[in-house]
């Protein structure tokens, strides 16, 4: 197996580049090597590796969808965030995140459950129309509640928590999630990937720890950006940080993918 780095591939460029790009004998690209066939329209294919009985069977996937590690956030909307902050007050970008007009700002807040308290807790910006706060479940046990794993905005049945800003106090009665493992992606992406939006896919890490993530879902739009999403107790379970690469996975089998 070898792996075929992009200046390889722009050493290639003047006698021209294969059309559809043909990997075989187990060879990878590497992520930029890869980044840089996809920006000129190239698909990759992968020959079948044929097994010592003469059996064809598929590749293993490619490791070239970054991962992206979310520590707990809030997200607040307009009305909490002149409550926690005063009056005319708006969000001050601090770092640019990965999807398109996402940023961490400057504000962070302090949540107080039952049995404890976690203070400093980033908001992110923009403000949407609902206060959603994702934590950890090690968090949960600090906090003492028991947020259910859901996607983004699915805030039925879940508890509630004290959020306390340097100008006020507010006491939303829903909306604490365990944010479940997603994939942000593009119409392109999803095309290349051949899944749609709401589609739930298996999920190989390639580390120290090889896990895989079972149940992830897809999430299809034009801001998108390529990025597996996870939480901080996911990462330290299968020992990955952000900007790590995962590849989709059947496990050899179709079965692993699921529609809806």
């Amino acid at each position: 197996m070898a792996f075929i780095t992009e200046s390889q591939l722009r050493a290639l460029l003047p006698q021209g580049l294969p059309n559809p790009f043909r990997l075989s004998g187990g060879d990878r690209l590497t992520p930029a090597a890869r980044d840089f066939l996809r920006d000129r329209g190239i698909p990759v294919t992968e020959a079948p590796v044929v097994s010592s009985s003469g059996e064809a069977r598929r590749h293993k996937p490619e490791a070239d969808i970054p991962v992206g590690v979310s520590n707990r956030h809030i997200h607040l909307s307009e009305e909490h965030v002149r409550l926690l902050f005063g009056q005319g007050h708006t969000l001050m970008p601090m770092k640019a995140l990965s999807q398109r007009g996402q940023f961490a700002a400057h504000e962070t807040v302090s949540l107080a459950g039952p049995k404890g308290m976690i203070k400093n807790v980033r908001v992110l910006g923009p403000s949407r129309g609902e206060t959603q706060v994702e934590i950890t479940r090690t968090d949960g046990f600090l906090l003492g509640i028991q947020p259910p794993l859901r996607l983004s905005g699915d805030h039925a049945d879940t508890p509630g928590i004290a959020l306390y800003g340097p100008k006020g106090l507010v006491v939303i009665e829903s909306g604490v999630i365990v944010a479940k493992a997603h994939i942000h992606m593009s119409p392109a992406d999803a095309a290349r990937y051949g899944v749609t939006h709401g589609d739930r896919v298996s999920v190989q890490t390639h580390g120290q720890r090889p896990l895989t993530f079972g149940e992830v879902a897809i999430r299809v739009h034009a801001d998108f950006s390529l990025d597996f999403h996870i939480d901080t107790d996911e990462a330290n379970a299968a020992f990955l940080q952000q900007g790590d690469y995962v590849s989709i996975s059947a496990g050899g089998s179709d079965a692993a993918w699921a529609k809806g």
